[in-house]
């Protein structure tokens, strides 16, 4: 079955057999080593310097979650870019972990006003701010270099969800105070293990911040790496995939994602199907493709699934009116070809 939606995703017959490496306790030092590993390829493929990896078993969105209920202390505020569900998610968060919050609204398929974003960020209380990079609800990348630099014009943290845009579009993480990734999207490993990067010198700061969490709490995992039982056997298979990566480089996979993403577009283009986004607003690994008039999503979906292809629904209000198309993982042109003529063969179908 070809992937065709944002993670999981398919991955290499590498990282499928690294899964078999045996049995470990996690307490034993293999484990450990195993760990401080993946650590230590995190930074190389991502921070070079100035930051440290937290490793949260969990999903992307657990590791978010860690680093919005971590990022502000007992009286501050957090402003929130908010142009899709994953915003709104990182606003439902605070709101859950009783942080105020200041979410700067646009439309989903709109980049944020950035004079909206500076005005919030001017309020006395506010502390930090968090921007998704890559809003999978639509595939729109949004300008996480220009909030930054605001917010850190102002002394605001930066926060940055990167869940579904670490190694599929370029992102210099010295804009940041936080990065959360996951494995089980562009690393192309499997779900089950996210991450926070986490500047060095703030991490003082946060650890004096209260503990909304104790599964949740980065600082928990600071002063002891492995306070819970980790996904081990998934651990192996993030090792490996991110070997992978670092033998590809992180922009040679920006740049293979950024060209399965062109071959995708042309081929909808040829099939007379319109993109939801604008060409300057689109990531490197999700298409979001008006239905044709009078067609549906479970049809569409029914009908490639059968020919092995997996495409994916969109969110909210959005479902009734685009779906998705995601070019992540360890995709062959020949799989988005093959892709491209079952959707043609669906499409035609369906009429």
């Amino acid at each position: 079955m070809i992937l065709l939606n944002p993670g999981p995703v398919n991955v290499s017959p590498r990282v499928t057999a690294a899964l078999g490496r045996g049995d470990i306790c996690h307490r034993e030092p293999e484990c450990a080593e195993l760990l401080e590993r993946i650590r230590r390829r995190l930074l190389e493929a991502f921070a070079s310097r100035g930051f440290s990896a937290v490793l949260i078993t969990g999903s992307g969105t657990a590791a978010v979650e860690a680093a919005v209920t971590g990022v502000c202390s007992e009286r501050g505020r957090l402003v929130v870019v908010s142009n899709g569900v994953y915003g709104e998610r990182i606003t439902a968060m605070a709101r859950a972990a009783r942080i105020p919050v200041t979410p700067v609204e646009s439309a989903w398929t709109e980049a944020p006003d950035l004079d909206a974003v500076e005005s919030a960020l001017r309020a006395p209380d506010v502390e930090a701010i968090a921007v998704v990079h890559h809003e999978t609800t639509t595939g729109l990348l949004n300008p996480v270099a220009e909030v930054a630099r605001r917010a850190r014009a102002l002394g605001k943290l930066v926060l940055v969800d990167a869940v579904s845009a670490l190694a599929g579009d370029a992102l210099d993480v010295a804009h940041a105070d936080l990065v959360v990734g996951t494995g089980g999207k562009c690393i192309q490993a499997f779900p089950g293990i996210a991450f926070v990067l986490v500047r060095d010198e703030v991490m003082p700061r946060l650890a004096t911040y209260p503990r909304r969490s104790l599964y949740l709490s980065l600082a928990t995992y600071t002063a002891t790496p492995m306070p819970f039982t980790p996904a081990v056997q998934v651990a192996y298979a993030l090792d490996e995939a991110l070997d992978e990566l670092l033998e590809e480089t992180v922009a040679g996979r920006i740049a293979r994602y950024a060209a399965a993403a062109a071959r995708l577009r042309d081929g909808f283009a040829r099939l007379g199907l319109e993109c939801v986004l604008p060409p300057e607003r689109r990531s490197n690994t999700i298409t979001s493709l008006r239905f044709p008039k009078g067609r549906s999503y479970p049809e569409l979906h029914d009908a490639l699934k059968a020919r092995g292809y997996v495409i994916y629904e969109g969110q909210g209000w959005f479902a009734k009116e685009a779906f998705r198309v995601a070019n992540m993982g360890a995709l062959r042109p020949s799989d988005l070809d093959g892709f491209l003529s079952a959707l043609g063969a669906a499409l035609g179908s369906a009429r």
